[in-house]
């Protein structure tokens, strides 16, 4: 399909604008381009955000509500939170905007011999960022099926710029509001054995020597928003060799749900939360993609990766995405100590906990 304004594929045979993009398109644009294996998808850009929010009339009351918003009144920022998203999720969409991300939809699901559930992954422009950590800001949405299912969590995504932790963060780091923007991602879901995250330093020395890899069952939601514990294995970055491994808990894993069409939460078995989720072969694989990634991009670097159980072992390692490491980078190497205090640092964003069983479109 051609790329327009509103839309950009990731493997699309045009340039891509990346102003358009946020920083998370941005990347899965940029890895896809340089031939690392990421699910396949597309951007719905930020000039599809900017012309809802001209459409839509809100723009006025963004700027007014958000100005001389102080950060600690818990209270209005919830309100003006609530107020912004109702606006956001219940306005109209242009037609032109819907009819470009419709046609992208169908056109990546032509790929496919059958329909396929695909992930909404929100995009920020203020992911961008050197010096901060978006991860969490704003919301993703999982095993998605069908265009009108899609379409709305589009628009969720849109007004989760505004969630109150968002507004909070922006108003605590002096980021402004002014030029704010929201591209969205629509990939392919990986249907994943086991998921995480890798760094290509130790978060908590700062050793560039070492890659520390995070790894649990099914689907690395779970390990992003603390409710499990996951492995934990470090590996030397010249030798690909592991130096340190930690078996977590792993108690919980987030699969597919076929009879209701999304995913359901099981307790790990006993023998399964004893070992590894991970073999050998494939912390080797996950570390070896992880450099490449820090060799593309030039600094090191926090990525997600997923081991999608349809591929055959040895093509079954996916990125999620690939961003620049900021706690060391940045200097903010205080609060750098425990591991299991830095999963949150790392780069998954969470998921609104009440669309992980689609059934009841919660």
């Amino acid at each position: 399909m051609t790329t327009t304004p509103y839309i950009q594929f990731f493997d699309g045979a045009e340039a891509p604008n990346h102003e358009l993009l946020g920083g998370k398109c941005a990347s899965l644009v940029a890895l896809t381009q340089a031939g690392m294996p990421v699910p396949p998808g597309f951007a719905i850009t930020t000039a599809s955000y900017d012309a809802f929010i001209a459409a839509a009339g809100i723009e006025h009351d963004i700027h007014t509500l958000l100005a001389d918003l102080d950060a600690d009144d818990v209270v209005e920022v919830d309100r003006v939170s609530a107020q912004l998203r109702f606006e956001i999720e219940s306005r109209p969409v242009p037609a032109d905007v819907r009819a470009d991300f419709v046609a992208a939809y169908h056109a990546l699901q032509a790929r496919f011999g059958e329909p396929v559930p695909v992930a909404v992954r929100s995009s920020a422009t203020a992911e961008d960022l050197p010096d901060a950590s978006f991860a969490g800001q704003q919301d993703t949405y999982l095993w998605l099926n069908g265009i009108e299912d899609v379409t709305e969590h589009i628009r969720r995504c849109w007004a989760s710029l505004f969630t109150s932790r968002a507004i909070t963060y922006r108003l605590k780091n002096n980021i402004p509001n002014e030029g704010l923007s929201m591209a969205v991602a629509v990939q392919k879901m990986v249907n994943a054995r086991a998921a995480g995250v890798a760094i290509t330093m130790d978060p908590t020395t700062g050793d560039r020597s070492k890659i520390v890899i995070e790894a649990s069952y099914g689907l690395g939601e779970l390990v992003v928003s603390g409710l499990v514990t996951p492995d934990n294995v470090t590996v030397d970055k010249i030798m690909l060799m592991v130096v340190k491994r930690v078996i977590g808990s792993k108690h919980a894993e987030l699969v597919p749900d076929p009879a209701n069409a999304g995913l359901v939460e099981l307790e790990v078995s006993a023998a399964r939360r004893a070992v590894l989720s991970i073999s050998e072969s494939e912390i080797t694989a996950i570390a070896t993609i992880a450099k490449k990634a820090e060799k593309h991009f030039r600094c090191p670097q926090d990525i997600e990766w997923a081991l999608d159980r349809d591929l055959p072992d040895g093509a079954n390692l996916l990125l999620l995405q690939s961003r620049p490491e900021t706690v060391h980078s940045s200097g903010s190497t205080a609060d750098a100590a425990p591991a299991a205090a830095v999963t949150g640092q790392f780069g998954i964003e969470s998921i609104t906990r009440s669309l992980l069983i689609q059934a009841g479109k919660a």
